[in-house]
């Protein structure tokens, strides 16, 4: 075959990419790892007794906006690592702002109260738990993500699964918010933050295996 040849070949084909592919793939990711994350969280555990009256209680919106600002900070992360030879650049503030205030609010709530108290406000009645849950209810969210990736074209691949992982563990946590009844901001900034590291570590470590191009 002459190069001629093979250059009409390639080029018969030729479609122009959507600008935003990678976000709408991104965005169907998101969705479909809520939806799954939701029926798991029905089959498994259900929704919390009393939710209508918890919502009424401040800390219940200050659990959702906290993994839905951990959520945005990995879809950010994705959304640049998605891309060929993307650097971190401002996702890492992004990542690095939401655990810091709540860390700052778990300080303060610890200080507001004696040296006896702090283990329970820590520890809750769900710690053993309460990471797994969050672990499994990322895993729709966490399949969704690296099909996302594969669609794309990642370099960094380790950054890139630990912001799938990411991702899906902050949407498993705003998920399990709705089955768990823990509240205290200490027991947030650990068990919490903990449940979404499995899979940020998890997805760090797989994604050079199936990523590869």
């Amino acid at each position: 075959m002459k190069t001629d040849e093979l250059i009409h070949l390639l080029v018969a084909d030729d479609r122009p990419v959507q600008r935003n592919a990678i976000e709408q793939r991104f965005l169907v990711a998101t969705l479909a790892g809520m939806a799954g994350a939701g029926v798991l969280m029905l089959a498994l555990f259900g929704l919390r007794p009393g939710l209508l009256a918890t919502m009424a209680l401040p800390m219940f919106w200050g659990k959702l906006v906290f993994a839905a600002a951990l959520a945005a900070a990995g879809l950010a992360l994705l959304r640049r690592m998605a891309r060929p030879g993307m650097a971190v650049g401002h996702a890492a503030l992004w990542l690095a702002m939401p655990p810091l205030v709540l860390w700052g609010m778990a300080l303060w709530a610890l200080s507001q109260v004696s040296a006896a108290e702090r283990m329970p406000l820590i520890l809750g009645s769900t710690w053993r738990t309460c990471p797994f849950s969050i672990a499994a209810l990322s895993v729709p969210a966490f399949v969704a993500s690296f099909w996302a990736l594969r669609g794309a074209a990642p370099t960094r691949l380790a950054w890139a699964g630990a912001g799938a992982g990411l991702l899906a563990g902050a949407l498993g946590a705003l998920v399990y918010a709705l089955h768990c009844p823990e509240m205290a901001a200490p027991f947030l900034a650990v068990w919490y933050l903990a449940g979404m590291a499995i899979p940020t570590a998890l997805g760090a470590v797989l994604a050079p295996h199936l990523l590869r191009w």
